[in-house]
């Protein structure tokens, strides 16, 4: 199972232009896209799902040319928007059971079965007769989930969907996706790096409309290592240091000094002490590296 894209590019009437012929390529499992607001991200979800035509290119899920045939591959399709919409005053069951017959399941009985299994995947079934209206946003989110699951989709979007959840709450929709990842196609987009870390088998960091990287979490580190330095250094210093060393990120101290962490092959100087690259100094390098070019 494999989703190919080549040569992707869509601008804006507006001018801007939000996929840069974009390549990539996605195998099973749950694929992290990760990037800053206004990376592009939406533009190629939109894209996939078949909300919107690129101006050049193609993509390919399996046999299917998905700008050419856009309703076959909406049949293999789950897809949840960053903006899942408004809710009508139904409960999980009523509001499952209508979007069942609207997906072309005829039978009560299979719809009732159906139904039922995706409610206990996403741990609503506590709550089927509540109104989805009155879910929290976490719930929200898992019936969104389960709506896109009455179809046995092969291949499944989540756009930004942690964004606005409390901890509890993305780490039970988190694990919803680690269920039914195994056997799917799951393009999972952010911006919260932490989301990608311990989720994900493969990712691609995008910026500016490309992809700039491309690399599985468990082996990103392995390239910056011995290769990142932190000191703590006075607020007054903090623009020098980001003008001399490549500075990934900084953090405000109580005592108003900043720590910083920095890019660098060598020891900056000898006030900064080595220490263990992570997945979001990966993440800085990338985009910082992408800014330049």
């Amino acid at each position: 199972m494999v989703l190919k894209i080549r040569a992707l590019s869509k601008t804006y009437p507006n001018g801007v232009k939000a996929l840069d012929d974009l390549n990539l390529e996605i195998n099973q499992g749950m694929f992290g896209l990760l990037g800053p607001n206004g990376a592009g991200k939406s533009s190629l979800m939109r894209t996939i799902a078949t909300l919107q035509k690129p101006d050049e290119g193609s993509i390919l899920f399996e046999d299917i040319d998905i700008l050419k045939n856009p309703m076959d591959v909406r049949k293999v399709l789950g897809y949840l928007p960053q903006e899942f919409g408004v809710y009508p005053k139904m409960s999980a069951v009523e509001l499952l059971d209508y979007l069942a017959m609207l997906k072309g399941i005829a039978s009560g009985k299979a719809r009732s079965e159906l139904i039922k299994q995706v409610l206990e995947i996403t741990n609503l079934y506590e709550v089927r007769n509540k109104n989805v209206d009155g879910y929290s946003g976490g719930m929200k989110q898992r019936f969104g989930i389960a709506q896109l699951l009455l179809n046995n989709p092969k291949l499944i979007i989540v756009d930004e969907p942690t964004a606005g959840l409390d901890p509890s709450e993305r780490n039970r929709f988190l694990n919803v996706l680690r269920e039914i990842a195994s056997s799917n196609i799951i393009i999972f987009s952010t911006h919260i790096v932490d989301d990608i870390k311990d989720l994900c088998n493969d990712m691609a960091i995008m910026n500016g409309g490309k992809i700039v990287k491309k690399i599985k979490p468990t082996e990103a580190t392995k390239e910056i290592e011995d290769k990142i330095w932190t000191c703590n250094v006075d607020r007054v210093n903090l623009e020098e240091m980001e003008q001399r060393f490549l500075v990934l990120s900084s953090k405000y101290n109580q005592d108003n000094s900043v720590n910083i962490r920095v890019y660098a092959t060598e020891q900056p100087t000898s006030n900064f002490i080595s220490a263990s690259g992570s997945l979001e100094d990966v993440y800085f390098i990338a985009l910082k590296d992408s800014n330049r070019n």
